[in-house]
């Protein structure tokens, strides 16, 4: 069993619970302007992270507020690059400037499930994110490309598990155009938690057993469920004996 874990969910995406959901996480991944939020929002969720002592993240994206970042697109690698590394430099100035520094960076939507299985997509992320602050760390999906090309490129990594969705027996998560793709019930995520504590697996929508690491674990902000899922999940991580932080 892990003697420490991070909790994080994504924020700063226009979602009422934001404050609420603070006091059980320890990191925040904010969201950049590109598919959610703006500003003003980036300021106030810096703002709250302050407040509640919680690790400030970069969640870059698609420039696509239309479909909320979760259309895949094809871009250039070299643009990819550069709208990841603005993103990333508009939420780190927004820190600096309220005396913070910037913990981490997680991609958002389709830009991250497709790090996860592009290797060039995962190293030019990887590249821009060590471009911007070597000491930064990438989270990205456990057991996926975007660990791999982390590592070779010397760039801190977190394993990111998920409380809320589903998973392939490849070990990606189920689209959501799938019925299936989304859990629902507090039971459900907490079922799915503990076997990757205890177990360090995930049994995938059809039944399979998957060796995962969990170095963090993410709650979707704009869930139905946020949070309830970060209080109850926050409580069993407690009672499991494990300290919930940002870092070893």
């Amino acid at each position: 069993m892990k003697q420490w874990l991070d909790l994080n969910c994504d924020l700063g995406e226009g979602c009422t619970t934001d404050e609420a959901i603070m006091p059980f996480i320890s990191s925040a991944n904010i969201a950049c302007g590109y598919h959610a939020g703006n500003e003003e929002i980036i300021k106030q969720t810096v703002f709250l992270a302050k407040k509640f002592n919680v690790a400030i993240g970069a969640h870059p994206s698609y420039p696509d507020k239309v479909n909320f970042g979760r259309k895949e697109m094809d871009l250039p690698l070299q643009e990819i690059k550069d709208l990841v590394i603005e993103q990333i430099q508009i939420v780190k100035k927004i820190a600096e400037e309220a005396g913070l520094s910037l913990h981490h960076v997680k991609p958002h939507g389709a830009l991250y499930n497709q790090a996860a299985k592009n290797i060039n997509i995962a190293t030019i992320i990887a590249e821009a994110v060590k471009e911007v602050d070597a000491s930064l760390i990438l989270f990205g999906l456990a057991n996926s490309e975007s660990g791999k090309a982390a590592e070779k490129i010397g760039l801190n990594f977190y394993n990111e598990v998920f409380a809320d969705r589903t998973y392939t027996e490849q070990g990606q998560l189920t689209p959501r155009n799938e019925p299936n793709a989304m859990i629902t019930t507090d039971e459900d995520a907490i079922r799915q938690v503990m076997q990757m504590l205890q177990e360090e697996t995930v049994t995938s929508t059809n039944g399979k057993t998957i060796p995962i690491q969990a170095d963090t674990i993410c709650i979707h902000g704009d869930g139905e469920h946020a949070l309830s899922f970060a209080e109850q999940i926050n409580t069993l991580i407690k009672k499991s004996n494990i300290k919930i932080s940002s870092r070893a």
